[in-house]
């Protein structure tokens, strides 16, 4: 019998206009910091945030390390979160690393649901860090928009190795300076938390012009 999943509501918003669902990266829970701070800034966008644990996560947590299961295993509990959530505001999917890349692959498969809007990744693994093994090839079949915020010092996909590449469905944003984790050099003069507020802009401006204008 699968593992049931807890959904959380992560942050509420004041006046909502769009109900954002996130999904963690490989090695971190959806209350890490990183994820936390992400949810504040939407929050303050009117984005309402929404979040859970893979199961693999959600064991690990309780004292069982585990590794991530298979992309169609995290695609299925993906889509089981999707069919539990409210349905009175609009519906981004979205994730940080390993989550972004499970809802880019959902949204390009048969299997999205109409309720999903569009999709964001905050800090999509193009590639394995020094490793030529891309994962784009299912970029040509998505079936919605999809934001990508990248930090420009990402070691999953820099801006000098995404120089020259484009996908139609994928609107990339860089961030000045960021690695990973949204964090930058100290020599930039940025924070993270500076990173993380101008990721929250972004989405927004994401969903003001492929949602709440369509």
């Amino acid at each position: 019998m699968p593992e049931q999943l807890a959904l959380y509501l992560l942050v509420e918003a004041e006046k909502p206009v769009a109900r954002l669902l996130l999904s963690h990266g490989a090695g971190a829970p959806v209350q890490s910091e990183f994820c936390q701070l992400l949810a504040e800034q939407l929050a303050k966008q009117h984005i309402e945030v929404w979040g859970f644990n893979f199961a693999y996560m959600q064991k690990t947590l309780a004292g069982s390390r585990q590794l991530p299961a298979k992309m169609p295993v995290l695609m299925a509990e993906l889509l089981e979160q999707i069919q539990q959530i409210p349905t009175d505001l609009p519906l981004v999917i979205a994730g940080k690393s390993m989550g972004g890349r499970v809802a880019t692959l959902l949204a390009a498969s048969d299997l999205l649901p109409a309720v999903v809007r569009g999709v964001i990744a905050f800090g999509y693994p193009f590639h394995p860090p020094k490793k030529d093994n891309w994962r784009t090839e299912h970029f040509i079949d998505l079936k919605r928009s999809v934001l990508v915020l990248q930090g420009e010092r990402d070691p999953f996909g820099s801006s000098e190795e995404l120089a020259g590449k484009s996908w139609p469905a994928i609107d990339l944003k860089w961030l000045q300076s960021g690695d990973h984790d949204f964090v930058p050099l100290k020599k930039s003069g940025l924070t993270q938390q500076q990173l993380i507020r101008q990721a929250a802009v972004i989405s927004r401006s994401f969903i003001n012009e492929c949602i709440l204008e369509n």
